[in-house]
Formats: C-alpha cells, sequence, structure tokens
C-alpha cells in the first residue's frame, strides 16, 4: 500500500474520556441447558493512540467483545463507551470504524464504484482518491467487486472504513486472505496511522502481527481477560529462555535427569519427547553447561516468544 501524499495529522484528545472502556461486559447467548457465556465480565481500558492487539483461541470471546466495542451487540450486562459516548454514537459520527471479517460487499460494483458510493454517504467524496491509495486499490479500481480475491476485498473494507478518518480503528482479522507482501504493506500504512496518533485495536491469528505491531497485548480465553500488558512484557513473563538438548543413555537416564530438573527451583517447565528434553528455565547458561557435561547434543536455547507466551497463557488446564 502506498504511503499517502497526507499522513493524517496528530490528534489532540477533545476531552480526557478514553478511546475505549468497557465494564463488566457479560454477554451470553442460547437459553436453558443450551446457554453459553460467551464472555463472562470484561473489563477494558484503552487511551487514546495506543495501539492494541487483542488474542485468544477460537472461541475465546474476542469477536463477540469487538461486537460490543462496536455497538453490534447490546451486552447483557455492564457498559461500553468509545470517546466517551455509545459505540452507536461514536460510529454515526465517523470517530469509530472498522474492518471486519463478516459483512458483505455488493459484487457488480466496481472496486471505485464501491468506494465512491460509501464516500458519498460520509461526505468524504473529497478523501477518494486517498484512501484508495493507502489500501493500494489503484491496480483494481476498475475491477468488480464479486472477482476479487478474499485479501483483496480485505483491502476494499481496509479503505471504507478510513474515509471518515477514524478516531479509533478496530479490525478483526484484518490481513485475512491477504499475500504476505499485502499483509506488510497494510501494517505500514497501519504504522503510519498509529504514529499520527489514531487508536487501533486489532484481533487476528498472527502471533508475529502482534510481536512485530501492537505495543500492548490483551489476551482472552473462556470469555475472560488473562492477560493484559505491555507485549514485550508479556513476552518475557514467561521468565528466562527454553533450553532443548537430545540426552544419550536411555530412557532411564532421561527419567532421572527430569526429575533431577523438575526438583530444581530455577526450572519452570520440562517437556519430555523421546529422548529430547525442553525446559524453560531462569539460568539458561548454566543448564545448558550441565546438559553438555552429561554428554547433550543437538542443543538450542531459545528466547521466550509472544506464541510461547500466548499458548501458556490459553492452555487448557485438564
Amino acid at each position: 500500500m502506498t504511503q499517502p501524499a497526507s499522513v493524517s495529522t496528530v490528534r489532540e484528545p477533545a476531552h480526557p474520556a478514553p478511546a475505549v472502556e468497557l465494564q463488566g461486559i457479560v454477554r451470553r447467548f442460547g437459553v436453558g441447558a443450551h446457554r453459553v457465556v460467551a464472555v463472562g465480565g470484561v473489563d477494558l481500558r484503552i487511551e487514546r493512540g495506543e495501539v492494541v492487539a487483542l488474542l485468544g483461541p477460537n472461541g475465546a470471546g474476542k469477536t463477540t467483545t469487538i461486537d460490543v466495542l462496536l455497538g453490534l451487540a447490546d451486552p447483557d450486562e455492564g457498559q461500553a463507551q468509545v470517546l466517551g459516548t455509545r459505540p452507536q454514537r461514536a460510529v454515526a459520527s465517523g470517530r469509530l470504524a472498522a474492518v471486519l471479517q463478516t459483512g458483505g460487499l455488493l459484487a457488480d460494483l466496481t472496486v471505485r464504484e464501491t468506494v465512491a458510493v460509501i464516500a458519498g454517504l460520509h461526505g468524504a467524496t473529497g478523501r477518494i482518491a486517498e484512501v484508495m491509495g493507502r489500501a493500494d486499490l489503484g491496480p483494481i479500481a476498475r475491477r468488480r467487486v464479486g472477482r476479487c480475491s478474499g485479501g483483496e476485498k480485505q483491502r476494499v473494507k481496509f479503505a471504507l472504513a478510513l474515509l471518515p478518518d477514524p478516531d479509533v480503528l478496530v479490525l478483526d482479522e484484518p490481513t485475512a486472505g491477504m499475500d504476505v507482501t499485502a499483509r506488510r504493506r497494510f501494517w505500514d500504512a497501519m504504522r503510519a496511522d498509529a504514529d499520527a496518533g489514531r487508536t487501533i485495536v486489532f484481533a487476528t491469528h498472527y502471533l508475529e502481527e502482534a510481536e512485530q505491531f501492537a505495543r500492548r497485548t490483551v489476551v482472552m480465553n473462556h470469555g475472560v481477560v488473562v492477560a493484559d500488558g505491555a507485549t514485550a512484557q508479556l513476552r518475557a513473563s514467561l521468565g528466562g529462555r527454553t533450553v532443548s538438548a537430545t540426552v544419550p543413555g536411555g530412557r532411564a537416564e532421561v527419567a532421572a535427569l527430569v526429575a533431577e530438573l523438575r526438583a530444581d527451583a530455577g526450572v519452570a517447565d520440562v517437556e519430555v519427547d523421546a529422548d529430547r528434553v525442553t525446559v524453560r528455565t531462569a539460568a539458561s547458561d548454566l543448564l545448558a553447561g550441565r546438559l553438555l557435561a552429561r554428554g547433550a547434543t543437538d542443543l538450542e536455547i531459545t528466547a521466550p516468544t509472544l506464541e510461547s507466551a500466548f499458548t501458556s497463557l490459553t492452555k487448557d488446564p485438564a
């Protein structure tokens, strides 16, 4: 996506209300024995200008939370506000916009016609060229939407979301269907928006996107927030590094080593796969020396990643 000729100006807050504030959000589906709690009491405050990734496995409650945030669903309990007002009002005023997985586009219109129609509704016809450039839609402007790929349709939705020049932009799996190059260009455009002060909240299954782009990460599981903090701190929250090695000597030698490691206060976790032992520890260099002294081979030491933190936080206790 090409850089626009004029990047959005830095936004000055009109009042002290946060960009997003969810208080005690509960959302249920079904009745009787089939009643399911999709979101079970979510509190979330996002300040203006923050870039926040919303992560969680399927069924964690991410999409339902986004629906409440956008005013597409009313919570059974709790309150949602965007920029100090109801989400529906923020959407109507153009201060809140979204790129969603769901929601159809008119297949018979061209890409440019689609952007022009929505621009007319927002009174933003003067922004057509800019948003099409930001979404890199120039090469497919005359293509009918029905002939666009999934990734191209996501780029069209992105352009539509930018038309009102929103203060808060919510993205639900925004790069689904995009190829690697399109994803990189998309996040380049988002980075420019974030630097200009736009608040961005995005849900994604691509953990590397959260790690590279989000300054703050919120992890949901089973309808509740299980972690919320700076992405770098969350990544480091597992404590230490992972040491993996192949241990000689057969099953008895491996079992003895595992028992020894599990009794070590400096070891947080031990996993065994045949003769290969994987250990999470705050003393990786010391452990590596011990393993090498035992004749271990294929030694690997890796720093914690957001993926490892995510896996640990969303692991089923069972």
